[in-house]
Protein backbone atom coordinates (compact mmCIF):
# COMPACT_ATOMS: atom_id res chain seq x y z
CA UNK A 1 0.00 0.00 0.00
CA UNK A 2 1.45 3.38 -0.85
CA UNK A 3 2.02 5.97 1.48
CA UNK A 4 -0.34 8.80 1.47
CA UNK A 5 0.92 12.44 0.39
CA UNK A 6 -0.61 15.76 1.81
CA UNK A 7 -0.48 18.66 0.31
CA UNK A 8 -2.38 21.85 0.37
CA UNK A 9 -4.31 24.77 -2.43
CA UNK A 10 -5.30 28.22 -1.44
CA UNK A 11 -8.88 28.76 -2.70
CA UNK A 12 -10.01 32.36 -2.15
CA UNK A 13 -7.73 32.56 0.92
CA UNK A 14 -8.91 29.23 2.12
CA UNK A 15 -6.21 26.79 3.15
CA UNK A 16 -7.76 23.34 1.32
CA UNK A 17 -5.82 20.02 2.39
CA UNK A 18 -5.92 17.23 0.02
CA UNK A 19 -4.73 13.78 0.98
CA UNK A 20 -3.78 10.98 -1.92
CA UNK A 21 -4.21 7.19 -1.20
CA UNK A 22 -4.30 4.38 -3.30
CA UNK A 23 -4.48 6.38 -6.21
CA UNK A 24 -7.85 8.68 -5.15
CA UNK A 25 -7.79 12.14 -3.99
CA UNK A 26 -9.95 13.07 -1.14
CA UNK A 27 -10.32 17.39 0.00
CA UNK A 28 -11.03 18.20 3.14
CA UNK A 29 -14.64 19.12 3.77
CA UNK A 30 -13.03 20.59 7.55
CA UNK A 31 -11.17 23.17 5.02
CA UNK A 32 -13.81 23.84 2.71
CA UNK A 33 -16.53 24.34 5.55
CA UNK A 34 -14.34 27.16 7.47
CA UNK A 35 -14.78 29.26 4.10
CA UNK A 36 -18.70 29.56 5.10
CA UNK A 37 -17.51 29.29 8.90
CA UNK A 38 -14.59 29.17 11.25
CA UNK A 39 -16.00 28.31 14.19
CA UNK A 40 -18.87 25.64 13.47
CA UNK A 41 -17.14 23.45 10.71
CA UNK A 42 -18.29 20.20 12.37
CA UNK A 43 -21.94 21.59 12.45
CA UNK A 44 -21.87 22.44 8.84
CA UNK A 45 -20.90 19.44 8.02
CA UNK A 46 -23.82 17.27 9.95
CA UNK A 47 -26.17 19.64 8.38
CA UNK A 48 -24.86 18.96 5.01
CA UNK A 49 -25.11 15.29 6.18
CA UNK A 50 -28.89 15.82 7.07
CA UNK A 51 -30.21 16.73 3.50
CA UNK A 52 -32.11 14.05 2.00
CA UNK A 53 -30.51 15.21 -1.49
CA UNK A 54 -27.27 14.72 0.08
CA UNK A 55 -27.80 11.05 1.36
CA UNK A 56 -29.20 10.08 -2.24
CA UNK A 57 -26.00 11.50 -3.67
CA UNK A 58 -23.52 9.79 -1.35
CA UNK A 59 -25.53 6.31 -1.38
CA UNK A 60 -25.27 6.84 -5.52
CA UNK A 61 -21.52 7.12 -5.35
CA UNK A 62 -21.24 3.97 -2.82
CA UNK A 63 -22.80 1.89 -5.06
CA UNK A 64 -20.97 3.36 -7.81
CA UNK A 65 -17.45 2.77 -6.59
CA UNK A 66 -17.62 0.62 -3.69
CA UNK A 67 -18.36 -3.26 -3.89
CA UNK A 68 -18.72 -3.27 0.25
CA UNK A 69 -21.71 -0.94 0.26
CA UNK A 70 -24.13 -2.02 2.70
CA UNK A 71 -27.79 -1.60 0.70
CA UNK A 72 -29.74 -2.40 3.22
CA UNK A 73 -28.39 -0.26 5.88
CA UNK A 74 -28.15 2.72 3.59
CA UNK A 75 -32.17 2.50 3.10
CA UNK A 76 -33.15 2.48 6.81
CA UNK A 77 -30.57 6.22 6.87
CA UNK A 78 -32.44 7.03 3.81
CA UNK A 79 -36.03 6.68 4.64
CA UNK A 80 -35.13 9.00 7.53
CA UNK A 81 -33.12 11.91 5.92
CA UNK A 82 -34.65 15.29 6.32
CA UNK A 83 -36.94 14.62 9.34
CA UNK A 84 -36.55 16.98 12.12
CA UNK A 85 -35.13 14.43 14.52
CA UNK A 86 -32.77 12.90 12.12
CA UNK A 87 -28.73 13.66 12.70
CA UNK A 88 -25.84 12.01 10.87
CA UNK A 89 -22.01 12.40 11.36
CA UNK A 90 -19.30 11.54 8.90
CA UNK A 91 -18.30 8.61 11.35
CA UNK A 92 -21.63 7.25 11.29
CA UNK A 93 -22.35 7.22 7.90
CA UNK A 94 -18.80 5.21 7.44
CA UNK A 95 -19.32 2.74 10.33
CA UNK A 96 -23.14 1.86 9.54
CA UNK A 97 -22.85 1.46 5.88
CA UNK A 98 -19.18 0.59 4.99
CA UNK A 99 -19.24 3.75 3.12
CA UNK A 100 -15.57 4.95 1.85
CA UNK A 101 -16.32 7.98 0.32
CA UNK A 102 -16.31 9.91 3.36
CA UNK A 103 -13.07 9.68 5.86
CA UNK A 104 -11.81 11.01 9.25
CA UNK A 105 -8.64 11.59 9.95
CA UNK A 106 -7.08 12.27 12.95
CA UNK A 107 -3.67 14.40 13.77
CA UNK A 108 -1.03 17.34 11.81
CA UNK A 109 -3.82 16.95 9.03
CA UNK A 110 -6.78 15.78 10.69
CA UNK A 111 -10.86 16.47 9.90
CA UNK A 112 -13.45 14.97 7.70
CA UNK A 113 -12.16 14.26 3.70
CA UNK A 114 -14.48 12.96 0.99
CA UNK A 115 -13.19 11.78 -2.05
CA UNK A 116 -12.98 14.45 -4.90
CA UNK A 117 -15.90 14.04 -6.37
CA UNK A 118 -18.19 14.13 -2.92
CA UNK A 119 -15.45 17.20 -1.82
CA UNK A 120 -16.92 19.41 -4.88
CA UNK A 121 -20.68 18.60 -4.18
CA UNK A 122 -20.32 19.84 -0.78
CA UNK A 123 -18.36 22.59 -2.15
CA UNK A 124 -21.43 23.82 -4.74
CA UNK A 125 -23.40 23.40 -1.40
CA UNK A 126 -21.32 25.96 0.55
CA UNK A 127 -20.60 28.15 -2.60
CA UNK A 128 -21.05 27.86 -5.90
CA UNK A 129 -18.32 30.15 -6.93
CA UNK A 130 -16.41 28.69 -4.45
CA UNK A 131 -16.60 25.14 -5.97
CA UNK A 132 -15.79 26.62 -9.15
CA UNK A 133 -12.29 27.92 -7.66
CA UNK A 134 -11.73 24.94 -6.34
CA UNK A 135 -11.82 22.91 -8.45
CA UNK A 136 -9.78 25.43 -10.96
CA UNK A 137 -7.05 25.08 -8.01
CA UNK A 138 -7.44 21.44 -7.85
CA UNK A 139 -6.89 20.94 -11.68
CA UNK A 140 -4.01 23.36 -11.63
CA UNK A 141 -2.20 21.16 -8.59
CA UNK A 142 -2.53 18.04 -10.52
CA UNK A 143 -1.17 19.37 -13.85
CA UNK A 144 1.86 20.27 -11.90
CA UNK A 145 2.38 17.33 -10.53
CA UNK A 146 1.67 15.55 -14.04
CA UNK A 147 4.32 17.72 -15.39
CA UNK A 148 7.28 16.89 -12.51
CA UNK A 149 6.42 13.21 -12.86
CA UNK A 150 7.04 13.82 -17.07
CA UNK A 151 10.01 15.68 -16.55
CA UNK A 152 11.37 13.29 -13.81
CA UNK A 153 10.56 10.08 -16.13
CA UNK A 154 11.90 11.55 -19.71
CA UNK A 155 15.20 12.33 -17.56
CA UNK A 156 15.50 9.01 -16.54
CA UNK A 157 14.54 7.25 -19.99
CA UNK A 158 17.00 9.35 -21.53
CA UNK A 159 19.45 8.41 -19.16
CA UNK A 160 18.63 4.89 -19.18
CA UNK A 161 18.96 5.23 -23.44
CA UNK A 162 22.38 6.69 -22.63
CA UNK A 163 24.26 4.03 -20.87
CA UNK A 164 22.55 1.43 -23.20
CA UNK A 165 25.43 3.04 -25.60
CA UNK A 166 27.96 2.35 -22.54
CA UNK A 167 26.38 -1.15 -22.23
CA UNK A 168 26.38 -2.43 -25.75
CA UNK A 169 29.89 -1.02 -26.57
CA UNK A 170 31.00 -3.43 -23.41
CA UNK A 171 29.09 -6.02 -25.17
CA UNK A 172 30.67 -5.74 -28.74
CA UNK A 173 34.01 -5.42 -27.70
CA UNK A 174 34.34 -8.69 -24.96
CA UNK A 175 31.27 -10.70 -25.58
CA UNK A 176 30.71 -10.94 -29.28
CA UNK A 177 33.44 -12.62 -31.73
CA UNK A 178 34.72 -11.56 -34.63
CA UNK A 179 33.35 -12.62 -38.08
CA UNK A 180 29.76 -13.95 -36.59
CA UNK A 181 26.71 -12.78 -38.75
CA UNK A 182 24.91 -9.72 -37.55
CA UNK A 183 21.95 -12.16 -36.74
CA UNK A 184 23.87 -13.47 -34.34
CA UNK A 185 25.20 -10.56 -33.17
CA UNK A 186 21.68 -9.50 -31.98
CA UNK A 187 21.10 -12.68 -30.25
CA UNK A 188 23.91 -11.65 -27.87
CA UNK A 189 22.73 -8.15 -27.50
CA UNK A 190 19.37 -9.39 -26.28
CA UNK A 191 20.67 -11.93 -23.90
CA UNK A 192 22.70 -9.17 -22.11
CA UNK A 193 19.55 -6.49 -22.24
CA UNK A 194 17.81 -9.34 -20.55
CA UNK A 195 19.98 -9.97 -17.76
CA UNK A 196 18.71 -6.31 -16.63
CA UNK A 197 15.32 -6.88 -17.25
CA UNK A 198 15.29 -10.14 -15.32
CA UNK A 199 17.59 -8.52 -12.83
CA UNK A 200 15.47 -5.40 -12.15
CA UNK A 201 12.18 -6.60 -13.43
CA UNK A 202 12.12 -9.93 -12.64
CA UNK A 203 11.35 -11.15 -16.08
CA UNK A 204 12.48 -11.34 -19.59
CA UNK A 205 11.21 -8.75 -22.62
CA UNK A 206 9.67 -11.90 -23.97
CA UNK A 207 7.82 -12.97 -20.82
CA UNK A 208 6.63 -9.24 -20.62
CA UNK A 209 5.29 -9.14 -23.48
CA UNK A 210 3.38 -12.77 -22.81
CA UNK A 211 1.86 -11.13 -20.04
CA UNK A 212 0.89 -7.66 -21.42
CA UNK A 213 -0.17 -8.48 -24.80
CA UNK A 214 -2.56 -5.61 -24.77
CA UNK A 215 0.24 -3.14 -24.06
CA UNK A 216 2.12 -1.21 -26.91
CA UNK A 217 5.84 -0.52 -26.37
CA UNK A 218 8.05 -2.96 -23.63
CA UNK A 219 8.55 -3.51 -19.90
CA UNK A 220 10.79 -0.44 -20.06
CA UNK A 221 8.40 2.28 -21.53
CA UNK A 222 6.05 1.34 -18.56
CA UNK A 223 8.74 1.58 -15.77
CA UNK A 224 8.41 3.90 -13.04
CA UNK A 225 10.84 6.81 -12.68
CA UNK A 226 12.60 5.01 -9.77
CA UNK A 227 12.94 1.85 -11.63
CA UNK A 228 14.53 3.85 -14.81
CA UNK A 229 16.57 5.39 -12.28
CA UNK A 230 18.22 2.25 -11.30
CA UNK A 231 18.01 0.52 -14.69
CA UNK A 232 20.71 2.96 -15.60
CA UNK A 233 22.81 2.43 -12.47
CA UNK A 234 23.14 -1.31 -13.18
CA UNK A 235 23.33 -1.02 -17.21
CA UNK A 236 26.48 0.93 -16.54
CA UNK A 237 27.44 -1.64 -13.60
CA UNK A 238 26.61 -4.38 -16.14
CA UNK A 239 29.07 -2.84 -18.60
CA UNK A 240 31.94 -2.50 -16.05
CA UNK A 241 31.21 -6.34 -14.64
CA UNK A 242 32.06 -7.02 -18.48
CA UNK A 243 34.74 -5.34 -18.68
CA UNK A 244 36.23 -7.08 -15.80
CA UNK A 245 35.67 -10.84 -17.69
CA UNK A 246 32.65 -11.97 -14.74
CA UNK A 247 30.49 -14.71 -16.34
CA UNK A 248 26.83 -13.54 -16.66
CA UNK A 249 25.35 -15.81 -13.69
CA UNK A 250 27.38 -13.97 -11.58
CA UNK A 251 26.78 -10.76 -13.03
CA UNK A 252 22.90 -11.12 -12.93
CA UNK A 253 23.53 -12.54 -8.80
CA UNK A 254 25.29 -8.92 -8.54
CA UNK A 255 22.78 -6.52 -10.39
CA UNK A 256 19.84 -8.11 -9.16
CA UNK A 257 21.49 -7.33 -5.38
CA UNK A 258 22.28 -3.89 -6.20
CA UNK A 259 18.61 -3.16 -8.04
CA UNK A 260 16.83 -4.63 -4.97
CA UNK A 261 19.24 -2.16 -2.49
CA UNK A 262 18.81 0.74 -4.91
CA UNK A 263 14.85 0.33 -5.38
CA UNK A 264 14.43 0.03 -1.54
CA UNK A 265 16.38 2.89 -0.78
CA UNK A 266 14.51 5.28 -3.40
CA UNK A 267 11.33 4.56 -2.66
CA UNK A 268 11.81 4.87 1.24
CA UNK A 269 13.23 8.43 0.80
CA UNK A 270 10.54 9.07 -1.80
CA UNK A 271 8.15 7.80 1.16
CA UNK A 272 9.86 9.89 3.76
CA UNK A 273 9.53 13.21 1.50
CA UNK A 274 5.92 12.29 1.00
CA UNK A 275 6.76 12.37 -2.84
CA UNK A 276 4.93 10.73 -5.71
CA UNK A 277 5.96 7.53 -7.11
CA UNK A 278 5.51 5.98 -10.27
CA UNK A 279 4.56 7.02 -13.99
CA UNK A 280 1.39 8.42 -12.68
CA UNK A 281 0.80 11.38 -15.59
CA UNK A 282 0.06 7.84 -17.92
CA UNK A 283 -3.47 7.52 -16.01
Amino acid sequence: MKKARNTSIDVRGTAVSIVSQEDADYICLTDIARYKNPENTDDIIRNWLRNRNTVEFLGIWEQLNNPNFKPVEFDGIRMQAGLNSFTLTPKQWAKKTGAIGIISKAGRYGGTYAHKDIAFEFASWISVEFKLYLIKEFQRLKEDENRRLSLAWNLNRTLSRLNYHIHTDAIKEHLIPPEITPAQSRITYANEADVLNVALFGQTAKQWRDANPKLEGNMRDHATVEQLLVLANIESMNAEFIHMGLEQGERLKRLNKIAIRQMQTLTARLDAANLPTGKEEEK
